[in-house]
């Protein structure tokens, strides 16, 4: 097995910023739904409930920063890093509820608009573009290093633009009074919610159904296995990853005729996923007959 793990030293370093982000954020997220209640604005609970699952977002971040330090045990071998995956499965479930109720209430609000009060929403919809700014600034050094830090920095992101949509619908609606204009932005909200949300399942489905990671390209790392010196065969090949970050692979390595040493191809076989596709958590099965005929035969 390679050296060399990355056991979450990254995730730590950005913890600090997270606690900032997520305390803004669960502060403000109290304020928006009180200033949507008291406004009667839909886009501003729409933005609110995005609002929501940053909040979810970053919590699952911190719950995974602090379980990455927890080491193995007994009836968790690998730790807990799948939790990242189940926590992104359960914030998507959340995030369709919330984008569906979004999108029923706005149907009935075109039927009969309510009043709105602008400038109440105005205000706590700049108050949020602010908010949404400086956990952007506090998690972008992160987002560049650590992917559990950029997915909390890509849903806060795109609620900035929910903010943007508020507030652009305040000034509408005070400047014109067309207040069909705050159902019109609570479905574009909804609809941008959407899709992320299907994206963040399939990722998270595909990590728990242990596929290929993304990046790596599983015909390019066989081919590279089998060109070096000494193996004859490669098979039973498998990569997939625990979390977002932790790519793993297995393969049986069948040795050609002629006195190789095993040692000496097992160790030129991991310092090639290692330098050339940055796979470091590595199992290689040596065999001088393939696995399979020795089934065959016995």
């Amino acid at each position: 097995m390679g050296a060399g793990h990355d056991h979450g030293t990254s995730e730590i370093k950005h913890e600090k910023p997270l606690w900032w982000a997520f305390g803004l954020t669960a502060s403000f997220l109290i304020a928006e739904v009180v200033g949507g209640l008291l406004t009667n604005s839909l886009a501003l609970l729409s933005d609110a409930a995005h609002m929501m699952t940053d909040v979810i977002a970053l919590a699952i971040s911190l719950f995974a920063v602090r379980l990455s330090r927890r080491p193995p045990d007994a009836k968790r071998t690998y730790g807990y890093a799948r939790m990242e995956a189940i926590g992104a499965m359960i914030n998507g479930g959340l995030l369709f509820v919330v984008a569906g109720y979004i999108l029923w209430e706005a149907a009935g609000r075109f039927r009969q608009p309510p009043e709105v009060a602008s400038g109440g929403m105005l205000v706590i919809a700049t108050i949020g573009l602010v908010v949404n700014l400086i956990s952007m600034r506090l998690l972008k050094a992160g987002s560049g290093t650590s992917l559990n830090v950029r997915g909390a920095y890509l849903e806060v992101w795109s609620d900035m633009l929910g903010s943007v949509g508020v507030i652009m619908g305040a000034l509408v609606i005070h400047f014109t009074g067309w207040t069909v204009v705050d159902p019109i932005i609570a479905v574009l909200i909804g609809l941008w919610v959407l899709p992320r949300t299907w994206t963040l399942l399939r990722q998270a489905g595909h990590v728990l159904m242990q596929g290929v990671p993304a990046g790596i390209d599983l015909e390019a790392i066989r081919g590279a296995l089998r060109a070096c010196p000494g193996v004859r065969e490669i098979h039973d090949l498998h990569v997939w990853a625990l979390g977002s970050q932790q790519p793993i692979l297995t393969a049986h390595v069948v040795l050609q005729d002629g006195g190789v040493d095993a040692e000496q191809v097992r160790r030129t076989l991991t310092e090639t996923l290692e330098g050339r596709f940055n796979v470091h958590h590595v199992t290689l099965q040596v065999e001088l007959t393939p696995c399979a005929e020795e089934c065959n035969r016995s």
